[in-house]
């Protein structure tokens, strides 16, 4: 059976991936390529502007095509009308924008009353896994008697907006639910004096078009624990949303996670 995909945000990096990757899956179809109203991109065929040709599918403005499940990688203000569309018309969602305000953010989950819907601050299936091992590591080093000291390095491409990244302060919140930290430091300067135990520290790396980086590091007195996973293309991310689009195909309204299609849940 082919399901029937819509890419929100299809005309940016990450959407013109999306189309060219589902157009090589045979279980696929992209039914509707959605951009914002101001684009000057609208009416373009969305395959010739993924590279891999006419598929006879327009950038437009409003969702068409009846897709069964739209994929959203865009800005956080055109994720929660995307989410709102969503909910109205019974379709799927897999919302990836990171970013959002907390009115955002309840707007978008408030979606998952009418609809199945997936968010994840980071579809990479390597990245997932990751987090499953950081949460294992910090649950077993919540009682260390010298304590852990955990620092969090993400790097990413000069043209993202958002810092930390949504990955990263993921990451800080899967480790102090349960190492119990309660403050979040952005950087260091000047004489912040000794380091205290209940903080994660964050460090947001901007350098040319590196797609993604996280490095999660577990100080110890003598040792070092240090996890770390890399994209080396914006595939992973891609590869990631559509195996998460075809999961949520036939499932009830509900909020569920990249755990869920990894069967880790």
């Amino acid at each position: 059976m082919i399901t029937k995909i819509a890419i929100h945000g299809a005309a940016g990096r990450m959407g013109r991936r999306l189309v060219a990757l589902a157009t090589e899956n045979e279980q696929l179809e992209v039914a509707s390529a959605v951009e914002d109203a101001g684009s000057p991109l609208l009416g373009q065929d969305a395959g010739e502007l993924a590279g891999v040709g006419t598929i006879g599918v327009p950038l437009t403005s409003e969702l068409a095509g009846e897709p069964a499940v739209v994929i959203d990688f865009s800005v956080p203000a055109a994720a929660v009308k995307i989410a709102q569309a969503c909910a109205q018309q019974r379709v799927a969602l897999v919302s990836a924008t990171t970013g959002l305000e907390a009115a955002q953010q309840e707007v978008i989950l408030a979606a998952a009353q009418q609809v199945p819907l997936l968010q994840a601050p980071n579809t990479s299936l390597a990245v997932n896994l990751v987090m499953n091992l950081s949460r294992t590591t910090a649950a077993a080093l919540a009682e260390h008697p010298s304590g852990a000291d955990v620092e969090i390095i993400e790097r990413h491409h000069r043209f993202k907006e958002d810092a930390p990244s949504g990955t990263a302060l993921k990451f800080g919140e899967i480790i102090a639910g349960e190492m119990k930290q309660a403050v979040q430091r952005h950087g260091r300067e000047g004489r912040p004096g000794a380091r205290p135990h209940d903080e994660i520290g964050y460090h947001a790396v901007r350098t040319g078009d590196n797609p993604g980086e996280h490095t999660i590091i577990f100080g110890l007195l003598g040792e070092t624990i240090e996890l770390r996973v890399a994209a080396t293309s914006r595939d992973a991310y891609a590869h990631g949303a559509l195996a998460a689009a075809e999961f949520l195909v036939g499932k009830p309204a509900g909020l569920y996670h990249m755990n869920d299609v990894l069967g880790l849940s």
